[in-house]
């Protein structure tokens, strides 16, 4: 019997994309995958923890493409989970979902339906708001690198400032362990073996202290791969205010991979790297991608408004970018299937600079939002329709799935707000429907 202290989408959710026991006869949900299987539930009002009954597999089968019989048998193993949970209760491990109150609102925000299904944790659960300064680098970094690590990391504990970072040796263990020994606190975010790294004496006393929390999207014992490592990477900028890069490697290694990734991203963090004589070769490559060169000189006392001018200067003196399709349908399918934390759980902001923000928990309450996601991008496709365009081209305008765009529009046909003219075929907006 599974324990009743996680919550029935949370039960779901660990069935369908959890990974315990020695039965891997099914493979969990991937990422996309349960993406997918959401989707479907935010269409049919329907949330995880429906997915126990037994009635509604077979719907949800067909709705989001995903094998009946694979369904089934993940969510059949309630007897194994309930094995692996009192192990990991047992060792002070603890599992959110996307569904719970306090899973961490920053990821749904920032990473939208990429953030993970599924979050493992060791130590203060209050730290999940996040904030503060990712710190980040090189497993093998010299001297003066590892000078600045510990100085920016106990700048971060004198300004009550949270580190976060991946817990890898290096960089990321150096300033870690520098903001604990200055009093501050602490968010590492890991890659492997979660169970491992909290039982370490360095990070014992710390838990007990209150100021480190251990989070990971992989199973307490997962090993270490690229391909979780490369995972890792975004969950850690995701956590932060700002990110600092010491050194990093051009065009080779996670670091320079992982802040690559963020400096492209729509909604971009402010990200700092270190410079001087003798930085890696990568650190001046990512200031020509848009990072920020970390301030030659810190006022101590200053230190957080320093970076948040920096920040915003930066942000001022860089072009505008339209709106894709994906900011709409990203808004209205981050979490509505999932439950939307309270009012009185919302993380509060402390981003420093302002953006309109996709507010994910707004879509079930305010009367005017659309009540689907097809109701959402709508006025974006007609948008693009003055003029017929076939399926292929719309779907590589929008940057979207073409089976999902032709979901779109074969249920805006049936809605007359969209003609289908034939040989070839093409689609094109109806004078009468919406206006984008």
């Amino acid at each position: 019997m599974m324990n009743d202290f996680l919550t029935e989408d949370t039960k779901a959710i660990i069935l369908l994309c959890g990974v315990f026991g020695k039965d891997h006869s099914e493979k969990p949900l991937s990422l996309a995958e349960y993406s997918s299987l959401v989707r479907w539930l935010i269409e049919v009002k329907m949330r995880p923890g429906d997915l126990l009954q037994k009635d509604t597999i077979h719907k949800a089968s067909m709705g989001s493409g995903i094998d009946k019989q694979r369904l089934d048998s993940l969510l059949g193993r309630g007897v194994q989970l309930g094995f692996a949970v009192e192990e990991w209760q047992r060792n002070g491990i603890w599992i959110i979902s996307r569904s719970d109150a306090d899973y961490p609102a920053r990821y749904k925000k920032h990473l939208k339906d990429k953030a993970p299904p599924l979050l493992f944790g060791v130590g203060n659960r209050s730290l999940l708001k996040g904030g503060g300064l990712g710190i980040v680098g090189s497993r093998n970094v010299d001297q003066v690198g590892e000078t600045f690590t510990r100085q920016a990391a106990e700048l971060c504990a004198y300004n009550r400032m949270p580190v976060v970072s991946g817990g890898a040796r290096g960089v990321d263990q150096i300033s870690m362990n520098a903001a604990l020994e200055a009093g501050g606190v602490t968010i590492g975010i890991l890659a492997e073996n979660l169970l491992k790294k909290s039982v370490e004496r360095s990070a014992r006393q710390a838990i007990a202290d209150g100021r480190l929390l251990l989070l990971s999207p992989y199973h307490p014992n997962a090993r270490f791969t690229v391909g979780t490592a490369m995972g890792r990477n975004k969950l850690i900028y995701a956590m932060s205010d700002y990110a600092l890069v010491v050194s990093a490697e051009h065009k080779k290694g996670g670091t320079w991979a992982g802040a690559e990734e963020e400096l492209k991203r729509e909604n971009a963090l402010p990200v700092f790297v270190r410079t001087g004589n003798d930085v890696p070769q990568g650190n001046s490559k990512l200031l020509d991608l848009g990072a920020l060169a970390w301030p030659d000189s810190i006022d101590r006392n200053n230190f957080r408004q320093q970076l948040h001018d920096s920040a915003v200067s930066a942000q001022d003196n860089r072009p505008k970018k339209n709106p894709s399709i994906f900011d709409s349908q990203a808004a209205q399918e981050t979490v509505p299937a999932e439950e939307p934390p309270p009012a009185t759980e919302v993380v509060e902001e402390k981003t420093p600079i302002a953006e309109p923000e996709p507010v994910v928990e707004d879509v079930a309450k305010t009367p005017d939002c659309p009540t689907s996601v097809y109701q959402a991008v709508l006025p974006v496709i007609l948008n693009k329709l003055d003029s017929p365009a076939t399926a292929e081209e719309l779907a590589e305008t929008l940057d979207v799935n073409k089976t999902q765009l032709n979901a779109w529009l074969k249920k805006a046909v049936d809605e007359n707000k969209i003609s289908k003219l034939s040989k070839p075929v093409r689609y094109q907006k109806v004078e009468s429907g919406i206006q984008g």
